[in-house]
């Protein structure tokens, strides 16, 4: 007999069914067919209820198909509800290709029914197919059938992953004219929708106009400005909503601590982060991975620590992307090994895990270790399907770059193109700044023309490393070209060019560069500075260069470093202001380094006054520094004056400190094979006709005023220059 009855409406409720066993489902199902053909026509009701709780208990997908099986045999299929129900079960289990089966099959008069296209929607848009989401939604609208308040915010949503601008805006018109604008969750979705593709004025737009705003109203537009890195939109909305008497949640906190993460404002992400800790809202996982990443950012190891103790006490620690973060945030800190032990706790891994640990390794200089750690991902144990992703590939890049092994680094990239690894936008951009520093331009040209290839041309990372590559290769037309041709430069893209020009020693140009970046408005920064002042030495551009430093502080609130006293005196002492230079680094506000004060001995030596060098010499010996080019300078200056006892101490004083001077090289590229020549190296075969073009040019430069007539440049003996390599 039938299970009694229950619930409202009537419906009987279907005795109880054990789904672990797919014989004892198959058994009921043939009971209840058995049933179903014996009960006339006006117990359809009972059927349907039976199938629509039976479906959301499917534990498989083999029981999902045995159940949608019965269900057309008893020709329950004939309704659009049901038909609904069974598309996100099917969905839930990956089986998209039969759930687009069993819509367009459908029979006609279930496609008036708007549940059944808004389940197909759904299972089209959370699978990722965003095309075929919005061809259903074109479909529908062909077939007169108009969505509701479920349809639009997905199909919104769709059109926002397509990254279409027109096409949005299309769809927010028709959401208008279906007479959803005051619909707080199209109007959210919309928000989100131009989110995705950076229109934040018209998402700002969209917000203002809202009769109704939800808390997720205001932290979609928060999350907004986060996602286009606009730091001080998010904090507007962030006050605002405060102001109206809303508390911000957690999300809310979230979006905004991000946005300061992305734009790099570390110190106030983490004043932030204290602010919500004080106004009682608990820290989420995703907020304590931004602070981890900004405290690897700012240098701040005892706060990572302490942020460590929030992910324990809040029960954290098993967050596989809250672990991520902590071995960056160890690795950022030089601490490989608690990366490591980290890494070991883990009983789950992804690739972003072992991302993590291998970029730990890279940026502390273990590249080989790294490489090992690599090599490892496909053999782990605990996951047989990891492969090596453009992470992956881009850590060990990097790592050797900036070890200084441009070549290994680019030989990685070439097994990386072997391997049918599509490289992105920060690849490309390491992989040309390792081409710059072995300054072959023809590997420089290829990288160039698979980015065009690669249709990356227009992405401001690789454009800026084209202007780096390009400029220190000596092409500066080149990289003058493809800074006229990017639509929004940024600051990244101003330093290069000026870089660029002030390195070759075109000073003026570079100051033209500068003007310009002003006149659009741009702030400069730091590293704006030490560029242009850097251009104004290399040119003996001083009043230029006064001018600069004291506008620094005075116009632009940019408080001088020590990158840019070095600059300073670097350019006083080229020109000869020797009292100048030695004034302002006795005034500095800080203590001055060997950078600093090898510009100042460099300056005694350009114009010979070795008499009031002792000072500076006891200043640098006195410096527990890393740098060996003050040692070398202070040595040769002794040894210039016939004061080898001295210059010998220096040299030895260098090798205690466990300094180890890395030989100065020049190379130069012919028919596709790059020389290289290093102070101390055998002389290659068939090259000694350089040396004799080169002493030409060294009496040449030497006649007219640009080479010190003592230095002996192409001095054989060189043993003194190599002593530390030894």
């Amino acid at each position: 007999m039938p299970p009694p009855l229950h619930g409202q409406c009537g419906r009987r409720s279907p005795p109880p069914i054990n789904l672990g066993h797919s014989n004892s489902i198959a058994r009921h199902h043939h009971h209840q067919t058995r049933f179903i053909s014996h009960q006339p026509s006006n117990t359809n009701h009972e059927i349907l209820d039976f199938f629509d709780q039976l479906l959301p208990q499917c534990s498989s997908a083999h029981h999902c198909k045995q159940i949608h099986s019965q269900i057309v045999v008893t020709g329950a299929h004939r309704f659009g509800f049901l038909l609904a129900r069974i598309l996100p079960v099917y969905s839930r289990f990956g089986l998209i290709g039969y759930a687009q089966r069993v819509f367009n099959t459908s029979p006609i008069e279930c496609l008036s029914n708007i549940l059944l296209w808004n389940s197909i929607l759904r299972a089209n848009l959370s699978n990722g197919y965003y095309v075929e989401a919005i061809n259903i939604y074109v479909r529908m609208r062909e077939q007169g059938v108009l969505g509701d308040g479920f349809t639009l915010p997905m199909v919104i949503k769709a059109f926002g992953f397509m990254g279409r601008s027109d096409l949005c805006k299309i769809v927010h018109c028709q959401a208008f004219g279906m007479g959803f604008k005051d619909q707080v969750h199209v109007a959210n979705e919309l928000i989100g929708m131009y989110a995705k593709i950076e229109e934040t004025r018209d998402a700002r737009n969209v917000f203002e106009r809202m009769s109704v705003k939800s808390h997720i109203s205001w932290n979609m537009m928060v999350s907004c400005y986060a996602q286009n890195n606009d730091r001080d939109g998010a904090y507007e909305i962030f006050k605002r909503m405060e102001h109206e008497g809303l508390r911000p949640n957690t999300v809310t906190w979230t979006s905004l601590l991000s946005s300061h993460s992305r734009c790099r404002r570390h110190e106030e992400t983490m004043e932030l982060f204290n602010s919500m800790m004080r106004s009682g809202v608990n820290a989420s996982g995703e907020v304590l991975a931004v602070v981890l990443s900004v405290c690897a950012g700012l240098g701040v190891f005892d706060k990572g620590r302490m942020i460590h103790g929030y992910v324990v006490k809040g029960g954290f620690e098993n967050y596989l992307f809250v672990k991520n973060a902590l071995i960056s945030m160890y690795g950022n800190h030089s601490d490989v090994q608690g990366a490591r032990n980290l890494f070991m706790e883990m009983e789950t891994k992804n690739v972003e895990s072992w991302n993590s640990l291998i970029t730990s390794y890279a940026k502390s200089g273990f590249c080989d270790e790294a490489f090992q750690l690599f090599s490892q991902i496909e053999q782990s144990d605990h996951c047989p399907k990891l492969r090596p992703n453009v992470v992956s590939w881009s850590a060990i890049i990097k790592g050797f770059a900036l070890k200084g092994q441009a070549n290994e680094s680019l030989e990685i990239f070439r097994q990386m193109q072997l391997a049918n690894i599509k490289a992105n936008s920060v690849t490309i951009a390491i992989v040309l700044s390792a081409s710059a520093e072995s300054a072959v331009l023809k590997l420089g040209r290829e990288i160039h023309g698979y980015v065009i290839r690669a249709l990356m041309d227009d992405n401001i990372l690789v454009e800026n490393g084209l202007i780096n590559m390009y400029t220190k290769c000596g092409f500066l037309r080149e990289g003058h070209l493809i800074f006229q041709n990017i639509d929004k430069k940024d600051i990244l893209s101003w330093n290069s060019m000026i870089t660029g020009y002030g390195t070759h020693g075109l000073g003026e140009r570079a100051l033209t560069i500068f003007d310009q970046m002003i006149k659009c408005g741009l702030k400069p920064d730091g590293v704006t500075f030490i560029a242009v002042l850097s251009a104004c030495s290399h040119a003996g551009l001083v009043v230029e260069g006064r001018q600069l430093f004291d506008d620094m502080n005075s116009q632009y609130k940019i408080e001088p470093q020590m990158e840019h006293y070095s600059c300073m005196v670097d350019l006083l002492g080229r020109a000869g202001l020797l009292q100048e230079a030695n004034e302002m680094v006795r005034n500095m506000p800080m203590e001055p380094n060997a950078y600093v004060l090898g510009a100042l001995l460099n300056s005694y030596r350009m114009h010979e006054n070795p008499e009031i060098v002792e000072e500076t010499a006891s200043h640098i010996l006195g410096i527990d520094s890393e740098s060996t080019g003050s040692y070398m300078l202070l040595s040769n200056i002794y040894a210039e004056s016939g004061r080898w006892d001295e210059s010998a101490k220096v040299r030895i004083s260098a090798r205690t400190k466990g300094l180890k001077k890395n030989p100065g090289q020049s190379w130069i590229e012919v028919k596709n094979k790059v020389y290289i020549f290093s102070a101390g190296m055998n002389m290659l075969s068939g090259l000694e006709g350089v040396y004799g073009v080169l002493e030409e040019l060294a009496l040449q430069m030497e006649s007219e005023g640009y080479i010190h007539k003592n230095s002996n440049i192409l001095q054989n003996d060189v043993g003194e220059d190599t002593e530390l390599e030894q």
